[in-house]
């Protein structure tokens, strides 16, 4: 007889067999396996997914893209592996029990594995309304209000008559 749980609990057997392939679609090395947690028990404004960064194989893989957040607070939590963190510009090798937050307005940050190893890590942020990301390398700004995402080229963009 199978027990009955509520949908806010996930079992570990069931996260696996939910777990999706994910990319970037500006990124043809980004590859994630993993599930949106929060989305699967009905969290509306808080996101957390379980990610798995794969193993290396030349010529290597990564999460998204470089990017940062105008208005959603994200957090990254390392579970297992190593990896390489790129926040602002710099590089830093993170491995398990390492965490990162990146606050609002966030610094572009990325995240990939070059070693031979899998990469797997806990990924979390707000669920705003409204968002603005950049894509500083790509020269993009992505705008998100409710479910409807436009993206621009940043240098398209102008100032607005007198804000003051």
């Amino acid at each position: 007889m199978t027990e009955p749980r509520p949908p806010a609990l996930l079992r570990a057997a069931e996260i696996r067999a939910r777990e999706s392939s994910h990319s970037h679609p500006w990124n043809p090395q980004s590859q994630l396996i993993g599930l949106r947690l929060s989305t699967a028990t009905g969290l509306q404004r808080t996101g957390v997914s379980l990610v798995r960064l794969l193993v290396r194989l030349p010529p290597g893989k990564e999460s998204f893209v470089y990017h940062a957040h105008r208005f959603e607070e994200e957090w990254i939590y390392i579970l297992s592996g190593r990896g390489i963190a790129e926040i602002d510009g710099a590089e830093y090798q993170v491995g398990a029990g390492d965490f990162m937050g990146f606050a609002t307005p966030g610094v572009a940050h990325h995240l990939r594995n070059p070693f031979h190893e899998p990469l797997q890590y806990l990924m979390g942020g707000e669920n705003r309304e409204f968002e603005i990301a950049e894509f500083p390398r790509l020269g993009k700004r992505m705008v998100r209000a409710g479910t409807e995402v436009t993206v621009y080229d940043a240098a398209d963009g102008r100032p607005f008559g007198p804000l003051k």
